[in-house]
């Protein structure tokens, strides 16, 4: 009997971004670090030897991976369903929700100054 793989989200394959836990800065692998020349799409793992945080030039055994950030949440087949929303990412969802139950709380409100 054969297993079946797992199948992971874009957010799952994508390469995790890293926190610093002294500062806060966000290391993102997309992005790199113009300050230290590294350049867009290196790894964590792959980073000079001498590299620090551009903020407080703590080591890296100080950063702690928080996972991708910037992908989509969804399955790659998936992305071209629905009205758009299978596209965007945790953080973006996150934002439409609660921003639309605080828009329509608002509204809920309005009501009151109608009477």
């Amino acid at each position: 009997m054969t297993e079946k793989t797992q199948e992971k989200t874009l957010a799952e394959l994508a390469p995790p971004d890293h926190e610093c836990r002294l500062c806060g800065y966000v290391y993102e692998t997309k992005k790199g670090d113009a300050k230290a020349n590294v350049p867009p799409g290196t790894l964590f793992s792959e980073l000079p030897s001498g590299w620090k945080c551009p903020v407080c030039a703590a080591k890296p055994n100080q950063f702690v991976s928080i996972g991708a950030t910037n992908a989509p949440s969804g399955f790659k087949e998936n992305l071209n369903y629905g009205f758009g929303v299978n596209t965007l990412t945790p953080n973006q969802k996150n934002l439409l929700i609660f921003g639309g139950l605080a828009v329509g709380f608002v509204f809920f409100l309005s009501l009151y100054g109608l009477g």
